[in-house]
């Protein structure tokens, strides 16, 4: 239910992440109604309906925890996707099926499963070929989701700029074209020809297409179009990134694993008031904010999606455009869930992910977010192994002080230094100086303020020529 506000001076204090949030919560799904889009063009020709789930994972390689961590993210997907989990299930077995992901007695047990509980959905912890999820559909006789789909599933609530919204619906076509298949007759019927049969007859008959093909070339056509418009919001967002490189200002990029924490970061760092909530996939849009460092100089903070464990190739391929904020950052803030059951994995999942796009030689702060809710062992080992990080609370605001600290010394200095004298007149250039580059020292004279700087290349030269 959406809340009310009872004073206006209540009302100024709400930020723009408060009514999203509100906004959010009050559209959230209602158990036992249909969802589905009837309509191939739509963004969700084939929209999930995730009331009742159960869990299926097959372990391959690692220890049980592993496993038992695998699972857990699994279900917090399917809690944010707006279901409700009632059993889990997972079998030991050296590589997935390849007819049925689980295996033939797993299946008749899944089935057994899905009886008891009542539920309407079986989730599959990995991605699921077009044959494995029509063979454990015939099998299970509910719909059956993979790990992918969940996510894009996810990405499809959440999104809401423009260019968000493309990317997942292109992500979500790009899934869905291979496996489209004939769900019911309607797709698998021919639209016409010689000898038609009911589809047919005089003044229906069409070049033989059958809907399932319709299907699928006005989605190739949709993606085309898609493509397209996004290529010109990557433009657009070219054009924002190097107007600030052109003005030097130095960019920093907050990454890290989903709800570590980030936007709850850049708000206790700048004030930016974006949408904070405790569900993964919470921000999709990238939100950049200026922020000072104490010697003068600015630089911008981003905040970018997030990461988790084998983030699905289409989900990076769309929001490439998106990660490049990342990739064309001076440094990365790498944010960690200290209080999370496998940092150390978190970690190692969100550097491949910056490796694909190619964000992975840039200088790094890794960050340990949640130190007021981990257990003093855990902190006590992260401290062992990165030495080099900082243990903060965005919660709280504790290590916020030497966060800033930090990220300040990483920031690119300015290459050139030199003195200067600047007319009283010429205040423009002194605080330009200020904003863009570093003041060692400072003398005002009878001509003007002698300054000794560190600055850009192109302010050096309009210093030189004064």
């Amino acid at each position: 239910m959406r809340t009310s506000y009872d004073s206006d001076a209540e009302l100024d204090q709400i930020t723009t992440g408060d009514l999203e949030l509100d906004d959010r919560h009050s559209l959230r799904r209602v158990a036992g109604l249909s969802t589905e889009l009837t309509d191939v063009t739509e963004v969700e020709y084939r929209q999930l309906r995730l009331e009742r789930v159960v869990l299926v994972g097959v372990w391959t390689e690692g220890t049980a925890t592993d496993a038992d961590n695998s699972m857990a993210e699994l279900a917090a997907l399917s809690e944010t996707a707006g279901s409700q989990v009632l059993e889990g299930l997972v079998q030991r077995r050296q590589r997935p099926d390849p007819a049925t992901f689980i295996g033939r007695g797993k299946v008749d047990e899944v089935r057994d499963v899905v009886v008891a509980t009542g539920a309407d959905t079986v989730i599959c912890d990995g991605e699921l070929s077009p044959s494995q999820l029509r063979n454990l559909e015939q099998k299970v006789k509910v719909k059956v989701v993979d790990r992918t789909a969940l996510i894009l599933d996810i990405f499809a609530q959440h999104a809401k700029s423009k260019e968000g919204k493309a990317q997942v619906e292109l992500a979500q076509l790009e899934y869905l074209l291979p496996r489209l298949r004939g769900w019911g007759e309607t797709l698998s019927r021919q639209a016409g020809g010689a000898g038609g049969g009911a589809g047919g007859g005089v003044g229906l008959r069409g070049p033989g297409e059958t809907k399932l093909e319709i299907d699928r070339r006005r989605i190739r056509t949709r993606i085309a179009r898609l493509r397209r418009e996004i290529k010109a919001m990557r433009t657009i967002r070219n054009t924002k990134r190097a107007g600030r490189q052109r003005n030097a200002v130095p960019a920093v990029a907050i990454a890290g694993y989903t709800n570590a924490g980030k936007s709850s970061l850049l708000n206790r760092l700048t004030g930016a008031g974006v949408l904070v909530e405790d569900a993964l996939f919470a921000t999709l849009d990238p939100t950049t904010r200026r922020a000072e460092a104490t010697d003068g100089r600015t630089y911008t903070l981003s905040d970018t999606v997030g990461f988790v464990r084998h983030l699905p190739h289409q989900i990076v391929e769309a929001f490439r455009s998106t990660l490049e904020e990342v990739a064309d950052a001076d440094l990365v803030v790498h944010v960690v869930d200290g209080a999370h059951a496998d940092p150390e994995e978190q970690v190692r999942a969100v550097r491949e992910v910056l490796a694909e796009v190619n964000a992975d030689k840039l200088p790094e702060l890794l960050v340990v977010n949640k130190v007021d809710t981990a257990d003093e062992e855990t902190l006590l080992r992260l401290k062992r192994a990165w030495p080099e990080a900082v243990f903060v609370s965005a919660h709280s605001g504790r290590g916020i002080d030497e966060l800033r600290a930090a990220i300040e010394t990483r920031l690119p200095r300015p290459r050139v230094e030199l003195e200067v004298l600047v007319p009283y007149d010429r205040g423009d250039l002194v605080a330009r100086v200020h904003r863009r580059g570093q003041v060692l020292s400072a003398r005002h004279t009878d001509g003007g303020t002698e300054l000794r700087v560190r600055v850009d290349e192109q302010l050096a030269a309009e210093l030189r020529a004064l």
